[in-house]
């Protein structure tokens, strides 16, 4: 199974061209932050080659811009091409089944902040609810429903 799936922000515009059937495609880089911090308390990041085809490639194009805030999925595609100096290159992309598009690089707030803020090494910070209290007890008078009520 080739499956990845992705969140992180563009780390420049995202660059559209036509193939000469007139297909879209778009290609941009995507920085993906680790979760993990080095020796100095600083957290990395990966910059991984993307790839979009078609409607999706024109979306990017259009609601994108460097810094914004998108999840991936796709697969994990790889190719070689012949350089012109004549060395053999190789190529790694992720090529986008689904982009879902999170924020731009102005929103600072929601789910990024809570993920870069909130890792493995602390849990106390997780928001629960108070199950003691009824969180249905505005809600009127009870219903009685007998089996012929239901619809299943």
């Amino acid at each position: 199974m080739n499956k990845v799936i992705l969140i992180g922000r563009l780390a420049r515009d995202p660059e559209m061209r036509t193939t000469a059937s007139g297909t879209s495609v778009t290609r941009f880089t995507l920085a993906v932050t680790r979760t993990f911090q080095d020796q100095n308390g600083e957290r990395g990041a990966d910059f991984i080659s993307c790839v979009a085809w078609r409607k999706q490639a024109e979306n990017i194009a259009k609601y994108c811009q460097k810094g914004s805030q998108v999840a991936i999925e796709g697969r994990i595609q790889t190719g070689s091409y012949d350089a012109q100096d004549g060395s053999k290159r190789y190529t790694t992309d992720i090529v986008c089944d689904n982009c879902t598009f999170l924020g731009s690089k102005n929103n600072n707030d929601g789910a990024s902040n809570y993920y870069q803020n909130n890792t493995n090494d602390s849990q106390e910070d997780i928001p629960t609810s108070d199950i003691s209290e009824d969180p249905f007890k505005d809600f009127g008078e009870e219903i009685a429903l007998s089996d012929d009520d239901l619809p299943f």
